[in-house]
């Protein structure tokens, strides 16, 4: 009924389209795997790192490298402030989650409002122009970004992992969300641990929003329904299963990707929202698959 090529584009399109999203889970789910907070300040974090890019281009007319670096401290210094002299201050009170969930929503509508107020609302890109040159390879059309955000989001994926195995510091990311309060009988501070993350997922978060902002309009509120996605990931993978998560987005885009052969674009936001009903309602804790053993 479909020709094989139209496929296989869709196919290659929707894994090359799930690059920024795959980057933006990978983020929250580290977060709340290390933490065990619903980070949703992380949305305002995302509109922190596009406006930062988008002024650093525009409006004071350095160079890509040069504005991807102030991204960089913006982001991951808010990060860091939002960790240090908010969400740790809730620990030492000993506020309940209920709090924490609160605290970074509102925080993130705050940081969109203000972004709002200066930037307007108005589409913005990164670039004038958010074609790229493309290749056609097997009668598969594959542009330079796309080579871009799957290189980005393999190697941003292989180095967390590595970092995360082969370290001490990611040693002790993993000791603290397995339970914080006895890695720190073993000397290991959840302090620093938190810290640390925070920053991670401000790297991650640059990443996607130069690939989104680089391919399509970004307004204050995207990071809204960004995060949205990132959770529907980090569910869909199972809460504490990062790398599962990047695989439960790349299922998500895959299927919005081919859904186009059956439903309008139009629609395509609904079945998001279905997925993440069904998947809070049949999969709380995420998909996951069981293995015969011999």
């Amino acid at each position: 009924m479909f020709e094989p090529t139209i496929l296989l584009q869709i196919l290659w399109t929707g894994i090359a389209t799930s690059a920024p999203f795959v980057l933006l889970t990978v983020g929250f789910s580290l977060t709340l795997k290390v933490t065990g907070l619903w980070n949703f300040a992380q949305s305002g974090q995302m509109a922190i790192a596009f406006y930062a890019m988008f002024f650093a281009l525009h409006g004071l007319g350095w160079s890509l490298p040069a504005a991807l670096a102030l991204a960089v401290v913006l982001t991951c210094g808010a990060a860091w402030l939002i960790e240090v002299y908010g969400l740790q201050v809730f620990r030492d009170r000993g506020s309940d989650n209920l709090m924490f969930f609160i605290f970074t929503l509102i925080l993130s509508e705050f940081i969109i409002y203000v972004i709002t107020l200066i930037f307007g609302t108005e589409p913005e890109t990164l670039y004038e122009s958010i074609l790229s040159p493309v290749d056609i390879v097997g009668g598969i059309a594959i542009s330079d970004w796309d080579k871009t955000g799957v290189a980005l989001a393999a190697f941003a994926l292989a180095a967390l992992y590595g970092f995360m195995r082969y370290t001490r510091e990611g040693q002790f990311l993993a000791a603290v969300s397995d339970n914080a309060k006895l890695a720190e009988l073993y000397g290991i501070s959840a302090q620093r641990a938190y810290r640390v993350t925070a920053v991670i997922a401000g790297l991650f978060i640059v990443a996607a929003m130069y690939l989104i902002g680089s391919h399509g309009g970004v307004v204050p509120n995207s990071p809204l329904e960004l995060v949205l996605s990132a959770v529907i990931g980090t569910l869909l993978g199972g809460i504490g299963r990062v790398f599962a998560a990047a695989w439960a987005s790349i299922f998500l885009a895959l299927i919005q990707s081919f859904s186009i052969l059956f439903i309008g674009s139009r629609w395509q936001n609904l079945l998001l929202y279905g997925f993440l009903f069904a998947t809070i309602l049949l999969f709380p804790r995420g998909v996951r698959l069981s293995w015969g053993r011999r």
